[in-house]
């Protein structure tokens, strides 16, 4: 097939190739041969078949095949001699869309070509990674959180008005147009007040009712509940309400302990101690890593795909106008141009990406099964009692598995960066790494 450059601007290409009449019909005839040992016909034994035959019988069969394979072939073996890698699909069209059988075949492959990139001085880097030892003060504020999270409640004095954060133990009815409706009534249900676990306005109607009294509550469900036959209608509950309960902080003690799977309090503060130690260590690596790719960021320059940062680009335009705009659930909404800062961050995403693709392919990094398997699993518990379909669904989509694949890709890249880099400890307070980690979000 005879290969001819059209367009050789910065990373764009673009070719013509044409494959003669004659080329496409030895390739139909090649097909065919491959074929007719296992082809039977009336009036011919297995294999015997003329080729002549079987032209005119599947002839017209095998030529869009063979036009595929013959272009494949001829992609193939152009990226193999020119070294290109395309940055994404390569674009291919039939030019002459008037052909016939007989005639040659001209197609039009265009693509972005992935740039040469310049490989950095790893061993220059230097870095700095921030180091916090947890003391005892922060133990005891993890130790009392734990304590609130892990609160009991005890009767208010007989009399007294439930506040906001009180339990409140109730029978409850509750009735659309009269009509008690399944799912809305229940006997001894213990409610927090200030939970946001009821309908809303449903909790603030309880706040001040005692023991003994009896309470209607008036609430609209929502536009949006799941239970279609309720939505947006009025419904009124009657409450009896049974217990009025006060929070009460759980004691720092053995037994808070032996709640949460230690031998005593030493033990949970031991436990508490080493968690922290990994936070801490987890947001150090953090900032360190947005360290590390500002530094990258300024060491290397080259070409960049145009499709892939713009691609880039409108994702995080789409995403930002998202966080933006919470209550919009779909995608049906005006298109978000990018601006000019989007661009900017696309630009630097799409260097650090290829350059640290780049980097990982030659130092070898892999991920393993084991590594995906653990990923895939940690996502799957998102979707509790569908573990299995969420597996299986992985385990089917290539691009599911990329998605996952990236980021255990990156942190490895990364760590194969750090350890060549030139990296200082420096011991810091909890307040100036929380101080740097919030940097992050500012940037």
């Amino acid at each position: 097939m005879q290969v001819t450059e059209t367009q050789n601007e910065g990373l764009k290409r673009a070719y013509t190739m044409l494959l003669t009449a004659q080329e496409l019909d030895d390739k139909v005839m090649d097909k065919l041969k491959e074929a007719q040992p296992e082809v039977e016909m009336k009036g011919f034994r297995k294999g015997k078949v003329p080729l002549a035959l079987l032209k005119k019988n599947f002839g017209q069969r095998v030529l869009g095949e063979a036009m595929q394979e013959a272009v494949d072939d001829a992609m193939k073996a152009h990226f193999a001699e020119s070294g290109d890698r395309p940055a994404g699909e390569p674009a291919v069209k039939m030019t002459n869309e008037d052909w016939k059988e007989g005639d040659d075949v001209e197609v039009e492959m265009s693509y972005e070509k992935l740039p040469d990139i310049p490989e950095p001085d790893l061993k220059s880097i230097k870095l700095e990674r921030m180091k916090v030892v947890p003391d005892d003060g922060a133990v005891d504020e993890a130790l009392a959180s734990l304590a609130e999270n892990a609160q009991n409640f005890e009767d208010r004095k007989k009399g007294s008005k439930a506040k906001d954060g009180d339990q409140v133990t109730m029978d409850f009815v509750g009735r659309v147009d009269g009509e008690a409706f399944e799912g809305g009534s229940a006997e001894d249900y213990p409610l927090v007040l200030g939970s946001d676990s009821f309908i809303p306005g449903f909790e603030e109607q309880l706040v001040g009712v005692k023991e003994g009294e009896e309470k209607d509550v008036t609430v609209n469900f929502p536009e949006d509940y799941q239970a279609e036959h309720l939505a947006g209608k009025e419904a009124v509950f009657s409450c009896t309400i049974k217990a009025v309960k006060a929070p009460k902080p759980a004691e720092i003690d053995d037994e808070l302990a032996k709640k949460f799977g230690a031998e005593d309090l030493d033990g949970l503060k031991g436990q508490i101690r080493e968690r922290l130690e990994v936070e801490y260590a987890g947001a150090a690596r953090a900032v360190m890593k947005r360290a590390l790719l500002d530094k990258l960021d300024e060491m290397v320059d080259f070409d960049l795909p145009p499709s892939m940062v713009e691609g880039e680009a409108k994702q995080i335009a789409h995403q930002l106008w998202h966080d933006d705009n919470p209550d919009v659930e779909g995608h049906d909404h005006p298109e978000v141009e990018p601006t000019e800062e989007h661009e900017k961050l696309a630009a630097r995403r799409v260097r650090l990406g290829l350059l640290l693709a780049d980097l990982g392919q030659k130092a070898e990094v892999q991920v393993s099964d084991q590594e995906m398997t653990q990923a895939i699993m940690e996502q799957a518990r998102q979707y509790p009692g569908q573990e299995r379909q969420f597996f299986e669904f992985v385990q089917q989509n290539q691009q599911m598995q990329q998605q996952l694949r990236a980021p255990i890709f990156e942190e490895k890249v990364v760590d194969y960066v750090v350890e060549l880099a030139d990296v200082t400890e420096k011991e810091v307070t909890k307040d100036e790494l929380q101080k740097a980690v919030e940097a992050l979000d500012d940037e």
